[in-house]
């Protein structure tokens, strides 16, 4: 667990954005998930999402024991359900899906999950998860069972942000999904950034160093990228190296 609080870290990128890079559990292991850990650490990056939308292998505690031994990067939980909750990770995106009209997302299980986060002494990152249409269906909006906010309507993401905040949620997460088609454009970005003075993240389908810079010109304070790092693990040093410039 870390000593610093998350959200601290999360505040801290208003002034200094950060990179996160983001680990499906499904996905790498063994060496490849060692060399993504040990290029985290070479690069300087604080912070790694882990989890995703679907699980098929619930190994999410074993995946963390194995990036502890490579990374002092903080680990925070990406949940898509309860059982994806787990007590090793620094602190996990305790995340409702402002963006949907689906009540189990919105409250329900958060009801669920509450008492188990609280029992593990979690830090729980009260966060606005907003989905944004990528192109194509993603396993996000399946699940959720909800429509996307149009990726051309960027005062409906600036609106939703804004009564988001006003519930009191200290963090703003837009996604695209994972491998998205059409990422979130930075003029989405710009209007969610003046409706909102929380820490703004910002993910999906961002596959360049020079995307990256551009989302956080736009406003963005912490980008994550995922599925680019994936296939080529080279690229986080590349995308460390013009974030923290």
């Amino acid at each position: 667990m870390s000593l610093q609080p998350i959200q601290d870290i999360f505040n801290q990128t208003l002034n200094s954005p950060e990179l996160a890079i983001l680990i499906d559990p499904d996905k790498p292991g063994g060496e490849a998930l060692n060399e993504i850990g040990r290029m985290i650490e070479d690069s300087g990056i604080n912070l790694i999402f882990l989890g995703g939308s679907l699980l098929t292998r619930y190994e999410i505690e074993d995946k963390i024991n194995a990036l502890r031994l490579v990374t002092k990067a903080k680990i925070v939980l990406f949940p898509g359900a309860v059982p994806q909750v787990c007590s090793n990770a620094d602190a996990l995106l305790f995340m409702s899906l402002i963006s949907g009209r689906n009540p189990e997302l919105l409250i329900g299980q958060q009801v669920i999950a509450a008492p188990l986060v609280r029992q593990m002494g979690l830090e729980a990152l009260s966060t606005g998860y907003m989905i944004v249409d990528g192109g194509r269906p993603t396993t996000a909006s399946y699940m959720s069972g909800t429509l996307p906010i149009p990726n051309n309507k960027p005062e409906i993401a600036a609106c939703t942000a804004m009564a988001g905040e006003m519930l009191g949620i200290k963090n703003i997460y837009m996604d695209a999904g994972s491998g998205a088609d059409i990422p979130i454009k930075p003029e989405m970005v710009a209007a969610v950034r003046k409706s909102v003075n929380t820490p703004i993240i910002v993910g999906g389908g961002i596959k360049t160093a020079q995307h990256a810079r551009e989302i956080i010109e736009a406003g963005a304070n912490i980008v994550v990228v995922g599925n680019a790092t994936e296939k080529n693990p080279q690229l986080i040093a590349e995308l460390s190296k013009t974030i923290y410039s």
